[in-house]
């Protein structure tokens, strides 16, 4: 199933980065769209200082929602 994402979308990584302090399940924002398979996502701690930004790969990302949003296909 091919992921699409979209600017300032909501996501959580689904692997664990220590090179880049991130771990497995860590919320971040989609802040450009790179490629069809590719984003720069920002992760940022509580106070909203940014951790980590760099490219992720689609497949390595999960969209997070914040309300009922569900449209069947």
């Amino acid at each position: 199933m091919e992921k699409k994402f979209k600017l300032l979308d909501t996501v959580a990584i689904l692997r664990e980065l220590p090179h880049h302090r991130v771990l497995l399940g860590q919320v971040g924002t989609i802040v450009e769209i790179l490629s069809d398979v590719d984003y720069e996502v920002e992760f940022s701690d509580k106070s909203g200082e940014t951790i980590a930004e760099f490219s992720v790969p689609a497949d390595d990302l999960l969209l997070l929602h914040h309300s009922l949003e569900y449209s069947p296909k």
